[in-house]
């Protein structure tokens, strides 16, 4: 049991910091803030509400990996290199592509809800 309250306050501290110190995570948690609510209201049956609320988890959590893996790569290579924009373009790539899931999720409910 003890693992596991660490693993939580690791994963506590990130999602502290992240909101503290990235915009676009802020961003994101604002939007799912936001988006939760709505989602239980425009969800017109239970699972079409979990996809919605599960689209913005997966925005979020993907803007998270995108963050780590851009410091990681400042840490270790603080210059311009090419194959460290690269790296980063890739992991960015990643971070638009959740966006784009969780974008066809909410249209696709909203589109339901309004047929």
């Amino acid at each position: 049991m003890g693992a596991i309250v660490v693993a939580f306050l690791n994963s506590w501290r990130g999602l502290r910091h992240g909101a503290r110190t990235e915009r676009a995570v802020r961003q994101e948690l604002a939007l799912l803030i936001l988006g939760v609510p709505v989602a239980l209201v425009l969800g017109a049956t239970l699972w079409v509400k979990v996809a919605l609320v599960a689209s913005l988890l997966l925005m979020l959590a993907a803007e998270f990996l995108n963050t780590a893996l851009e410091k990681l790569c400042d840490h270790l290579h603080p210059g311009r290199h090419p194959a460290i924009g690269t790296v980063k373009d890739l992991a960015s790539a990643g971070a638009f592509l959740a966006q784009m899931i969780a974008a066809l999720v909410w249209i696709a409910a909203l589109i339901e809800r309004l047929s």
